[in-house]
């Protein structure tokens, strides 16, 4: 017969911990507060982490809107349940990322906002197959937003529209044309702008865009009055403008200024008068050459 040991009862009795209420029994006043804070703070923690984790990634929705355009985007959004926010400075109404797209859907079918004006962000909306005509279409359309919201951002202007003429270069050099561009502005009542305001307006597109002469830049108000100053179809009548006025200005003035130098030494200086009127040409001409060495 095998033996079998025999242990006592109190040998296979594992020692448990102490229950919580007994520890907590335990402890004093202060020790109870520290592991009551310590056990709030860690269900903050773990509550901020879980927020964190589910905040959205925000993306623009629109930007620049009027106080109109704005306060009906931001009530039809509270109307459909949408979160949103603003951008810092208040620019810019911003969305969570997977709904931009559909919220701006569902505006636009509510015709809002109407006096929006799309930009560059076009060229977000690019996919995969699109034909160069396509591409070039959509930088067209992008660049003339940009352009109107930039005219608008003058007090004096209500709203404005850009149409730009590019033409599609070749490679023959004679046959190339001269993109051109239109701007229709609509001003608040009672305002007006000045000579240097649609100069500035002028150069603003003829600066953005290649090749574009400030000549064939024409500025309109909504009556179809021509504000701006444009040369005839030959390029050869146009009006001076804002810059050639000064350098005639300036031209004038040194003129003068050295004809009484000469003279007020000889007669005196409250015995002469000089005026200079100054013709200038600032016609320019363009010549094109061919060279061919044998």
């Amino acid at each position: 017969m095998s033996a079998v040991a025999q242990l006592p009862a109190a040998a296979l009795v594992v020692p448990t911990a102490a229950p919580w209420s007994g520890r907590l029994a335990v402890m004093d006043r202060g020790q109870r507060m520290k592991l009551a804070i310590g056990a709030a703070v860690l269900v903050a923690v773990a509550v901020a982490a879980i927020v964190m984790g589910r905040q959205p990634d925000w993306r623009v929705l629109y930007a620049n809107l009027g106080d109109k355009d704005g306060g009906a985007v931001i009530a039809q959004l509270a109307t459909m349940n949408v979160p949103y926010k603003y951008a810092e400075g208040g620019g810019a109404v911003m969305v969570p990322a997977d709904k931009v797209h559909d919220v701006r859907l569902k505006l636009a079918s509510q015709g809002l906002p109407k006096g929006s004006v799309a930009g560059f962000e076009l060229m977000e909306n690019n996919r995969f197959g699109m034909t160069q005509f396509q591409e070039k279409l959509s930088f067209q359309r992008g660049l003339e937003g940009e352009l109107t919201r930039s005219i608008q951002a003058l007090g004096s202007v209500q709203s404005a529209r850009v149409h730009l003429a590019l033409p599609q270069q070749n490679g023959f050099f004679r046959e190339q044309q001269k993109p051109s561009a239109s701007v229709l502005l609509s001003l608040y009542p009672g305002r007006t702008l000045e000579r240097s305001q649609i100069a500035g307006i002028v150069h603003l597109v003829a600066s953005s865009v290649p090749e574009l002469a400030p000549g064939a830049v024409s500025v309109l108000d909504d009556s179809g009055k021509l504000l701006s100053n444009t040369g005839d179809a030959a390029g050869t009548a146009g009006a001076v403008d804002g810059q050639q006025l000064a350098y005639v200005q300036q031209l004038e003035q040194q003129y003068t200024r050295r004809i009484l130098d000469i003279l007020e030494p000889v007669v005196g200086r409250q015995n002469v008068k000089a005026q200079v009127t100054a013709d200038v040409d600032f016609s320019q001409t363009e010549a094109t050459s061919e060279e061919h060495k044998p």
